[in-house]
């Protein structure tokens, strides 16, 4: 109870000194951004480590507020939210390095085909996933470095017809968000749909080439993963070792 309290105490330290910093970005305060749809957002059974904070992580909330991160990091269907791959991810990104802060910018959308994330565009009558995406970033961009995007959506589309114009949509919508952003070589990485639902996962094969399509890209597995029983969402195990893959694909891009 008194580590825990201690951790608590050091986190609001860091997060109220961060908050304060009124002369500019904070280089070593690393902000990442969320896109997709529910395996993303994370829907798998929150536990007593979801509730555990890490004084180096951070996420944006609702209200564009920075706080403590803890699962579930979204927000986009309250009634279902539970663990992703954020924090994990946040987590394996930090290391051994306690310099360094970690910024979540939770934008995915459950449900979400890659349709819907392009300008303009409404999905469920209230959101705008991409352009919420574009200014919730550039709000966080003012407190830290974007250092990349993570991407996990694809099981809205896949089906052969959907496969079919995947890969050019989501040419186009990293081209958009590396140039809304202002970074031509903002690392990407996208993750594969779980191999435990109905049918084939042909979209996988179509995530698969994304890095002979666009540089400073990467794909992780969703090898050996397992669902929560619905045979749709990653349970807490598989979402956070979801994350972790992530982690390392990132480092990878990171270096080139």
């Amino acid at each position: 109870m008194k580590h825990l309290l201690l951790l608590v105490l050091v986190s609001l330290a860091s997060f109220n000194a961060m908050s304060q910093n009124r002369g500019g970005v904070d280089p070593d305060f690393h902000i990442y951004l969320l896109a997709g749809q529910s395996n993303m957002a994370g829907r798998a059974p929150v536990d007593t480590e979801s509730k555990v904070i890490n004084p180096q992580i951070f996420m944006l909330d609702k209200d564009n507020h920075w706080v403590p991160a803890t699962d579930p990091v979204h927000f986009d269907k309250p009634d279902v939210a539970g663990v992703g791959p954020a924090i994990a991810f946040a987590k394996a990104m930090i290391g051994n390095n306690q310099k360094i802060k970690i910024g979540l910018v939770p934008c995915a959308l459950g449900g979400s085909p890659i349709r819907v994330w392009e300008p303009d565009s409404v999905y469920l009558k209230v959101f705008h996933p991409y352009d919420d995406a574009i200014s919730r970033t550039k709000l966080a961009m003012q407190k830290g470095v974007l250092k990349g995007i993570l991407w996990h959506q694809g099981e809205s589309d896949n089906n052969p017809k959907g496969a079919a114009v995947y890969m050019d949509k989501l040419k186009a919508l990293i081209n958009r968000f590396r140039t809304d952003l202002q970074q031509p070589t903002l690392p990407f990485v996208a993750g594969e749909i779980g191999y435990f639902g109905k049918g084939k996962p042909v979209i996988n094969a179509v995530i698969n080439q994304l890095p002979a399509h666009v540089p400073y890209t990467a794909v992780v597995s969703a090898e050996g993963l397992t669902d929560k029983g619905d045979q749709t969402h990653f349970d807490t195990r598989s979402a956070r070792e979801l994350g972790r893959r992530y982690a390392e694909a990132m480092k990878e891009v990171s270096r080139r």
